[in-house]
């Protein structure tokens, strides 16, 4: 499994009352030709696949459409904030960028696939850290959102910036080397996962640029090509 793209389920239902939404999906189209759409659902609802850039580019022009849009009663400015939040958790991994400035701190947001989020966590920890910056991650399932807190100071924006620019660059770059693979548990019993579990231990000393992820019915292991074809061909 390569990590090139990812799925986001986008709910174009805040539009309805003030646009046709067939026609907008068509100037989304146009506006993202590197993106694929699937069918416009009933509720509103489309799913786009594509890179984190091209969907952050499709999130950024929406949020500008939603905020031209008239508010006319606090019905229609509650629509725009529940956009805000669905092009912000999406799952697939398009990343974001959220900026919120007040006296004392600001914030931004990325949204990172997991498994790249892990690796980073595990093998390049300076990526996560910074100075006068308070990086946190939040999983949910394949996205992990990634809070990235400075002063509200000259210099901890330029702090929270740096931050920022380090970790998408360590993103783009692990997305381009880095793929999974899924080794299922054969025998389900407690002693059986442990054995395996045991056996992924031993193996790692060999390929110390692997990581494992544990789940209840398998692992992912996760690493460059060659680790992990491998690191895998040593399991079986």
């Amino acid at each position: 499994q390569a990590f090139l793209w990812v799925t986001s389920t986008l709910d174009m239902a805040v539009f309805r009352d003030h646009l046709v939404l067939e026609d907008l999906v068509e100037e989304m189209k146009q506006q993202s030709p590197a993106l694929s759409f699937g069918p416009l659902q009933r509720d509103g609802q489309i799913a786009v696949q594509g890179s984190f850039p091209a969907l952050q580019a499709l999130r950024d022009f929406l949020l500008l459409k939603a905020k031209s849009l008239p508010e006319e009663d606090k019905r229609e400015r509650k629509s725009h904030q529940r956009l805000r939040r669905k092009l912000q958790e999406h799952r697939g991994a398009a990343e974001t960028r959220s900026s919120s400035r007040d006296a004392q701190r600001e914030k931004r947001v990325l949204v990172l696939d997991t498994d790249i989020y892990h690796y980073m966590k595990r093998f390049h920890p300076k990526a996560l850290q910074g100075n006068d910056v308070v990086i946190s991650g939040v999983t949910d399932g394949d996205i992990t959102t990634v809070c990235i807190e400075s002063a509200g100071s000259k210099a901890g924006t330029m702090q929270g910036l740096k931050a920022k620019k380090m970790i998408e660059n360590y993103s783009v770059e692990l997305q381009k080397i880095l793929r999974k693979e899924r080794i299922c548990f054969k025998e389900p019993s407690r002693a059986g996962k442990q054995r395996l579990r045991q056996l992924c231990e031993r193996l790692k000393a060999r390929y110390p640029r692997v990581l494992i992820i544990p789940y209840d019915t398998h692992l992912d292991i996760v690493g460059t090509s060659a680790d992990v074809f491998g690191f895998t061909e040593e399991v079986k």
